[in-house]
């Protein structure tokens, strides 16, 4: 039976040519090669899988073949290059500084520095992972990196380099990889498809270059295991089965959905994505990144920027022309803040469904139309007829008079644009307001309290809060102005810069008066005992609510102090 080699392993690129996606670093080496401009040091570092240890290795068999080709390649045929390929050379070494990282394995490297090369011109040492050497053992480099013997090269690889002493990043010449573009690895992907005669869709291929996230090493290693679930042939729908991966078509319609209003069908969709197993912290992140491509594929300067590949493209450039660019800006908006307080939030789904109840109601039209009245009997069709309906007048119809349906004195026209959103939880409320009238309704000392009563009861998932505004007991001053108190400075501080704004806002809505200002002050020390518990206050409410406390106290001859 012939023994299985991993695609990673089977096609690494042997070549500077074959590197895909390191075209400019592979032209700097191959020009430094040409002009002899060799130094005698490098430090390789970039993300995971990108091409570091095979451009070293590539570098090293090139400098030290015998018969280089004339676009600077190894030829693969010399004495040199057959050893490097059979791993026998001793020309190059590689070292795993994460299991060699020791002072001791530092200085056995020095000691074998200065044996000159048996084939070649130059001892070549790759150094994986740089990083994980001790501050002790760096140091002990330091001297061998700046001075080596003039057939020595040093080549280190890392993918943390700020974890890269200043000292050895100062004797090495420095090379960035790039993460690889999906177009790259798709390519990559297809060619080795058609060495291993493997039929397989290019959009199967975008799912896998995008779970790779920039790693070709990653990339081949999804396609070997796409390869055992599929058989010789891959198609899209079975690599997002074996890759748990949400259909990019339920985005789509979900967009669909937001953008003609119909949060019903919003929910549904999100309710069936969650009972085929789906994360809803991935599905927000994954409905970002939607928006995201959507907005990048509004203008053609930015379409370069798009990520998901040439097989979705057209998809995207479909649903971007129906998709107003205020409605992007302000769906990322949300998703994105949806996405950041997921994990604080005390129920998810609920977090998430609110996102979408607002996504669903960007750009919604309010109709400024009188309501018609139904014929006297008529039950109502709906529970939005059933609620008592605002009633508008303009100028024209100011002086009719019809009984029960308009007041003795007509209102004034409404301005010429106002959309108002509301909602009843503070975390959602949102005012959006164009040439909008101040609203200066008048309210005591009662009504404050009533509506700060209110504000407690909407936080009470939010523990901080909900504790600090039942401390801050607000006083009505002169002006609209409130003050209320905070236990410590640290709360004072907390409040006037992430909660302020939250609690004047809700003040203002349920109030309706847009004047109130909000002063924050800390409680005198004097005052502060009062606020605590004593040992014996909180006996007696254990007592009073689990008399087995007191029974337990007894018995074991306990006291409260």
């Amino acid at each position: 039976m012939e023994q299985f080699v991993v695609s990673a392993r089977k096609y690494r690129p042997a070549t500077f040519e074959s590197v895909v996606g390191q075209d400019a670093i592979a032209t700097t080496l191959k020009n430094a090669i040409q002009r002899k401009q060799l130094a005698h040091a490098y430090l390789f570092c970039g993300p995971r899988g990108v091409g570091k240890t095979t451009c070293a290795r590539i570098f090293a068999k090139t400098i030290n073949c015998l018969q280089p080709a004339d676009n600077l390649e190894a030829c693969g045929v010399c004495e040199s290059c057959r050893s490097f390929a059979e791993g026998r050379s001793y020309s190059i070494h590689e070292l795993d500084a994460a299991s060699n990282n020791s002072v001791e394995d530092i200085r056995t490297l020095t000691d074998q520095v200065r044996v000159p090369p048996q084939i070649g011109k130059y001892s070549v040492y790759i150094i994986d992972e740089v990083h994980m050497l001790s501050a002790a053992a760096f140091n002990a480099f330091l001297k061998t990196l700046e001075e080596p013997p003039a057939h020595a090269i040093f080549i280190l690889a890392t993918t943390e380099k700020h974890k890269i002493i200043p000292t050895i990043l100062s004797r090495c010449q420095i090379y960035d990889f790039n993460r690889i573009s999906i177009d790259g690895m798709v390519g990559y992907l297809k060619n080795i498809a058609q060495q291993e005669n493997i039929a397989v869709e290019d959009t199967a291929l975008n799912i896998i270059a995008q779970k790779a996230d920039g790693a070709m090493r990653d990339a081949l290693s999804i396609f070997d295991q796409s390869v055992v679930f599929c058989g010789n042939n891959i198609t899209y729908e079975a690599i997002i089965k074996n890759l748990h991966v949400v259909d990019y078509k339920y985005y789509f319609t979900l967009t669909g959905h937001l953008l003609e209003h119909r949060y019903a069908d919003a929910l549904l969709l999100f309710d069936e994505v969650l009972s085929k197993g789906f994360d809803a912290l991935h599905f927000v992140a994954g409905l970002s990144e939607h928006f995201r491509n959507l907005l990048v594929c509004k203008d053609k300067d930015t379409l370069r920027l798009f990520e998901s590949g040439e097989a979705f493209r057209e998809d995207y450039l479909q649903q971007t022309a129906r998709c107003p660019v205020a409605f992007l800006f302000e769906a990322l908006s949300i998703a994105n803040a949806c996405e950041m307080g997921y994990k604080s939030s005390g129920n998810p789904r609920l977090h998430v469904e609110l996102a979408l109840l607002r996504l669903s109601d960007i750009g919604a039209e309010k109709k400024n139309d009188p309501p018609v009245a139904p014929a006297a009997g008529t039950p109502p069709k709906n529970a939005q007829e059933a609620q008592p309906q605002e009633i508008k007048t303009n100028p024209e119809s100011a002086g009719a008079k019809q009984s029960g349906s308009i007041p003795s004195k007509p209102a004034p026209p409404p301005p010429a644009s106002i959309s108002i959103k509301t909602f009843s939880t503070p975390e959602v409320i949102k005012e959006e307001k164009t040439n909008t009238l101040a609203r200066h309704e008048r309210f005591s000392q009662e009504q404050l309290s009533a509506a700060w009563g209110k504000f407690i009861l909407a936080c009470e998932n939010d523990l901080r809060l909900n504790s600090a505004l039942k401390i801050a007991k607000p006083v009505l001053q002169e002006d609209c102005r409130i003050t209320c108190f905070s236990a410590n400075q640290s709360q004072k501080e907390w409040i006037e810069s992430t909660q302020k704004s939250r609690i004047i806002d809700f003040l203002s809505n349920e109030l309706q008066n847009d004047d109130i200002s909000l002063e924050l002050q800390v409680i005198p020390q004097e005052q502060q005992e009062n606020l605590l518990y004593t040992n014996e206050q909180k006996f007696n409410y254990l007592k009073e609510n689990y008399p087995m406390v007191a029974q337990l106290k007894q018995k074991l001859g306990l006291e409260t102090k």
